[in-house]
């Protein structure tokens, strides 16, 4: 049978294919796993294809070559980042706002806006992608950077409808002069007078991050909730937060974070738990929507149809990731199931599967 020599050459085709990745070292037993990995092997995973990305993928494409898959990015950022918010807009508002310059719908002009800015923002943020050999003497985010990505998000919306209470040295790229009410669980962010030291400290920290840290998610998840605790704007910290972890991610060579709607409980929760020294839940969260976008967005359209990658970057509409790993199995599809137990398959085995299942149906 040809799966059964496919598994008796396997470990020689790995070794051919993976050699040059380190694989991280885990005391775990990798066998057959059901449901949702641990939040400790989740970080595993994330740190394992990341690593596959930048050594067999050659990371993250520039939008420039691949322009594709930042548009899809874009439009489900710009939508579900506004929508934490209140932002009314359904997504294809939002693609025909974006991609034709069209508001259609019967929405307020600032909801328009809203998404304009932060599209705007966004997109330059992703022009920021970066291979992983990133030169080690630039920053990863400086203040001035900052300052733009919250001056591009909030000055469309600004314009007409500004903060009530914003002064003239208020404006959007300005740290507020004002203090912040305490957060609902409690939570006060800093006196007006000390944001530029704490955002002094922040930037800090953010250009000590380093790539695959132990653990990455979580280092991110404190950088992201520090951010948010420090309020250093008037308003719009929220979007500006999330972009500018974003920029972090892709300078980085990550793909970036989007935190859908659905999940708006779930992250203001994660925020609250990481204010009081819990970041957890916070970085399995972004964890999480990183491996998503990885492969719902970039490793299908950088991957070829021959090279080797997990299953859940071959689901699509006619056959789900679940599906793809009973089949595996079985041993009906052609996969390769490497030391971290992830079974990994080609574009071209799984089109040969699906028409096999279908001359088996007829």
């Amino acid at each position: 049978m040809w799966f059964g020599s496919i598994l008796s050459r396997s470990a020689e085709h790995f070794r051919k294919v993976f050699g040059t990745i380190q694989w991280p070292m885990s005391e775990h037993n990798f066998g057959e796993r059901r449901g949702r990995p641990s939040r400790e092997l989740l970080y595993e995973r994330l740190d394992l294809q990341i690593a596959e990305l930048w050594q067999r993928l050659g990371g993250l494409p520039r939008p420039i070559d691949a322009h594709d898959i930042w548009r899809g990015l874009w439009y489900e950022e710009a939508h579900h980042s506004t929508a934490i918010e209140g932002n009314t807009l359904v997504l294809k508002q939002v693609e025909a706002l974006l991609e034709q310059g069209r508001a259609v719908g019967n929405k307020e002009l600032a909801e328009y806006l809203e998404v304009k800015g932060y599209a705007d923002a966004a997109d330059w943020v992703y022009n920021q992608a970066s291979r992983p050999t990133m030169t080690s003497d630039r920053d990863i985010v400086t203040l001035a950077e900052l300052r733009q990505i919250h001056r591009m998000a909030m000055t469309p919306v600004w314009d007409v409808t500004p903060h009530p209470q914003a002064t003239e040295r208020e404006q959007p790229g300005s740290f507020r002069e004002h203090d912040i009410q305490p957060f609902p669980g409690g939570m006060t962010p800093p006196s007006w007078p000390l944001v530029p030291v704490e955002m002094d400290t922040w930037l800090a920290n953010a250009n000590a991050i380093e790539t695959r840290a132990e653990p990455f998610a979580e280092r991110i998840a404190d950088l992201h909730a520090t951010f948010e605790r420090i309020h250093p704007f008037l308003d719009g910290n929220g979007r500006t937060g999330r972009l500018v972890l974003n920029l972090v991610l892709v300078r980085l060579g990550y793909p970036p974070v989007i935190i859908y709607k659905r999940n708006r409980s779930k992250y203001l929760a994660a925020l609250r738990r990481a204010d009081d020294g819990d970041r957890g839940a916070l970085g399995e969260l972004l964890a999480r929507s990183i491996l998503d976008n990885l492969y719902r967005f970039v490793v299908p359209a950088v991957a070829g149809p021959a090279r080797l990658v997990p299953l859940a970057a071959l689901a699509n509409d006619e056959i789900s990731a679940a599906a793809l790993r009973t089949a595996a199995n079985r041993g009906r599809l052609q996969a390769i199931r490497g030391p971290d137990a992830e079974w990994r398959s080609s574009r071209n085995w799984v089109d040969e599967y699906l028409a096999s299942r279908y001359k088996r149906g007829r």
